[in-house]
């Protein structure tokens, strides 16, 4: 990142960027998890769901892209490891049931983990506004946000 691009961030860069790679764990843990729920689900209404599970899997994976973007623009990299991933993230599983055919755990899964995501958007958006006050990082957290909120209405209107 250019030097003046990287002055805007007014508080600790480094911490900025320890919580944007947790961030960008997440999204990855919540794209394998989604993408697996969308191959093993069962049952007469999994149809719907599995479409569902796989458009919120490919936004999952387009937020995960936006965040190391922004990691890189900083100056740092994104987890290279994949087995770190889970170690890195905020939320290491998304706690699937056991029985395919268990549509509503599958659902109630991905609210819990979409509410998971929101918490931890809306404390970066805190802290980009108190500590950081970075507005890059701001738009585009704000904007994955606004899509998490909408991935977890999304799927508490399936249930």
């Amino acid at each position: 990142m250019g030097k003046k691009g990287r002055e805007v961030v007014e508080g600790e860069v480094d911490l900025l960027i320890k919580e944007l790679q947790k961030a960008h764990a997440d999204e990855w843990v919540a794209f394998y998890y989604y993408t697996l729920a969308s191959e093993v689900a069962e049952g007469r209404t999994s149809p719907m769901i599995i479409d569902a599970l796989k458009d919120l899997a490919k936004d999952e994976l387009e937020h995960a892209s936006e965040l190391a973007e922004r990691i890189i623009e900083l100056g740092a990299e994104p987890t290279r490891n994949f087995a770190q991933l889970t170690e890195t993230a905020n939320y290491p599983e998304v706690k699937l049931p056991k029985d395919p055919k268990d549509l509503n755990g599958i659902v109630n899964a991905v609210i819990e983990a979409e509410r998971g995501a929101i918490d931890v958007y809306n404390n970066l958006l805190k802290k980009l506004m108190r500590e950081w006050r970075d507005p890059v990082t701001f738009h585009i957290i704000r904007h994955i946000m606004q899509e998490e909120v909408a991935h977890e209405e999304r799927m508490e209107n399936i249930l």
